[in-house]
């Protein structure tokens, strides 16, 4: 299964609540700060809703030993 990896690149301050928690609920608490989620269609539309404040880039599956 692919992953995304979505970047915190913009501070949320004066945005809604609403999308402070969803960046939140993504798992991003500092600016530059960068996580890996699965790619489904829950985590697509919480990018969807917050894309003016992050960047995602898909990541293969990565083989680990």
């Amino acid at each position: 299964m692919s992953k995304l990896r979505i970047t915190y690149k913009k501070s949320t301050i004066g945005y809604s609540q609403n999308q402070k928690e969803t960046i939140r609920s993504l798992g991003l608490r500092k600016l530059h700060q960068t996580v890996e989620r699965p790619d489904n269609p829950a985590i697509r539309g919480m990018i969807a809703k917050v894309k003016h404040l992050v960047v995602f880039e898909m990541v293969e599956n990565e083989v680990t030993s």
